[in-house]
């Protein structure tokens, strides 16, 4: 009787643990769960533990991004993530910010203040939990088990199996492999086809595809297509109204394998697949990618193309652009590979007469190299050197093009790309004596810099003077369109580096003969490495040089005649709090060229 009580406790006992385990790995969590983030933050797991919802961890180590991700991978790579009340914000949340599931909002995230950054919200009905599947899909239920809001239908820049993207779905790429915030790239459905197509900032408008799917029947919509479905044996196609399939997945997709479907930051729309299994080869591989090549592809006459201006997009085997600058052009962001080139050298036409001739400017020749959207000038029939000359001869011309006749192009040039079935050449124009891949001091057409120029300097307090006044300057310059023309203003000595007296200004005393553009100056200093001049004899300021460095670059930055390359006020804040890591700064003017300033 005994040994039977004790073996029926024994099975209860059992039982009861195994519910509990269920219990713990179903995935589910009720309202009130929260995750807060920090090095050690827990992470919400699916009932097989393949998928974790919650804070991973970014490279700056301060900052963490609430998404979904693959846990049993090395890579633990990303598939999902809240993108901010403003998407074209970085998504990336400080340390001790919190995520909340509430009855009322669903998923609150909020930064360690306390404020409001983020909610999933915009659904009828009271939240009882959160599932995190084992599809990769976030569910909110309400106490029946119905869905109130899913991940699934709020897609980032990835598909995965069994998800469906609706005609009003639409999936964006990320801004650069480590940066979240909204990219230049969303997949989406335009009047019964799933298009591909680029964007500009910050207006979002939408510029012409560089993939369309042709499923599209302007006669009978009913033949159109209206879901992109992703299904769970890995097979991706393009369900019409009238039933029919158009596959985009090719071949046999491997099996025992997980898929991911993620529109990369460089615009290709690619399915990858990873072996579960321990071991073999465990990396990404590509089942298929649209389009076959962007780099050709894109062709739209607006925008900078794949890669930035000025620049050259080359396809690697794998079917992903690379950019590169051409000789004699750098990076305008040297933290982003893809972005817009400057040339290293003055280029343009000149008010005092000395404009392009053949004794002052040579070519770089590449092959198969074209930047088919910057044309403003054709001639045909015309020799090869009749080409050259007369690009050599016309102060606007920055390329010209030998392929069936001379096309002429000017700066900035756009949509560049190497094509080995164009059978051309391109001759890249630079001046003669410093060679194409030598940059000459920094100094604009027409500027002199005067020997009398006598710089006073007050006193200067790191974060207001210098900082301030460059901000101010190129602000009133961007949206006055006016000659920074006053000496700055100087303010009562005392008070603290770094605390109050706003980087008290710089007294410029010049010589009557020109007025130079505080920014202009200020620039100079910069990329000229004389940051001392900016400091005078200010001993505080000058312990400290690697702060005004920062300062002055944030300064520049804010002022960047494309708008697109401002950086946010969020980005401001953290850029000068020392908290992320400030680019070096380009040329705030890369395409504006002045030859006078006028008093």
């Amino acid at each position: 009787m005994a040994s039977a009580i004790f073996t029926l406790m024994f099975l209860a006992t059992m039982v009861l643990l195994q519910l509990m385990a269920v219990a713990q790995t179903d995935g589910s969590k009720p309202v009130g769960a929260s995750i807060t983030a920090n090095d050690d933050a827990p992470s919400w797991l699916s009932s097989s533990g393949e998928f974790a919802f919650g804070f991973r961890q970014m490279v700056n180590k301060d900052y963490f991004l609430l998404s979904i991700w693959y846990e049993k991978i090395p890579e633990k790579t990303v598939v999902w993530y809240a993108t901010g009340e403003d998407p074209t914000d970085d998504p990336a949340v400080s340390k001790g910010s919190k995520v909340e599931l509430t009855a009322d909002s669903g998923l609150v995230l909020t930064d360690p203040q306390g404020n409001r950054i983020w909610s999933s919200g915009g659904f009828l009905g009271t939240v009882s939990s959160g599932v995190m599947n084992d599809t990769g899909n976030f569910v909110l239920q309400d106490r029946n088990s119905d869905r109130l809001w899913e991940s699934f239908t709020h897609p980032t820049d990835t598909l995965l199996p069994t998800q469906i993207m609706e005609a009003t779905g639409i999936v964006s790429s990320r801004r650069t492999e480590t940066n979240f915030s909204l990219g230049r790239f969303q997949l989406r459905f335009l009047d019964g086809n799933l298009v591909l197509n680029a964007m500009n900032f910050p207006t979002k408008f939408a510029y012409d595809a560089y993939y369309t799917s042709q499923t599209s029947d302007d006669s009978n919509s009913f033949n159109s297509g209206y879901q992109l479905i992703f299904n769970e044996s890995g097979y991706m196609y393009i369900l019409r109204r009238n039933g029919q399939r158009s596959y985009l997945t090719e071949g046999t997709v491997p099996t025992d394998f997980y898929h991911r479907a993620t529109l990369n930051f460089d615009g290709v729309f690619t399915q990858y697949f990873y072996p579960k299994a321990s071991s073999g080869n465990r990396s990404w591989s590509s089942v298929w990618s649209r389009p076959d090549n962007i780099c050709v592809g894109m062709g739209s006459g607006l925008g900078s193309g794949v890669c930035g201006f000025n620049s050259i997009c080359d396809l690697k085997a794998d079917k992903r652009p690379e950019c590169n600058c051409p000789k004699g052009f750098s990076l305008l962001d040297q933290n982003d590979k893809y972005g817009s080139c400057i040339p290293d050298f003055e280029l343009g036409c000149r008010s005092d007469g000395l404009n392009s001739t053949e004794d002052q400017y040579d070519f770089t020749e590449l092959i198969n190299v074209d930047w088919p959207t910057s044309d403003y000038e054709r001639y045909r029939p015309y020799t090869e050197e009749e080409c050259r000359k007369s690009c050599l001869n016309d102060c606007l011309c920055s390329v010209a093009i030998f392929r069936d006749g001379c096309w002429k192009k000017k700066l900035p040039l756009s949509n560049g790309r190497v094509n080995t079935g164009m059978n051309g050449k391109a001759f890249l124009k630079f001046p003669k004596g410093s060679g194409p891949l030598d940059r000459p001091p920094f100094q604009r057409p027409g500027e002199k810099k005067k020997s009398d120029t006598k710089l006073i300097t007050g006193s200067v307090v790191l974060g207001t003077s210098v900082f301030v006044n460059f901000v101010l300057v190129g602000t009133f310059c961007l949206t006055s369109s006016f000659i920074y023309r006053k000496k700055t203003e100087k303010t009562p000595e005392g008070g603290s580096c770094l605390e109050t007296n706003l980087r008290r200004s710089v007294d410029l005393e010049i010589g009557e003969a020109e007025n130079p553009v505080l920014t202009d100056w200020a620039y100079d200093c910069y990329v000229n490495g004389t940051l001392d001049v900016l400091t005078g004899d200010d001993t505080e300021a000058m312990n400290d040089m690697s702060t005004l460095e920062r300062l002055l670059k944030v300064g520049i930055w804010c002022i960047q005649e494309e708008p697109s390359l401002r950086p946010t006020m969020r980005k401001v804040t953290q850029m000068l709090e020392g908290v992320i890591e400030v680019p070096a700064a380009p040329n705030p003017y890369p395409y504006s060229t002045f030859s006078n300033y006028d008093q």
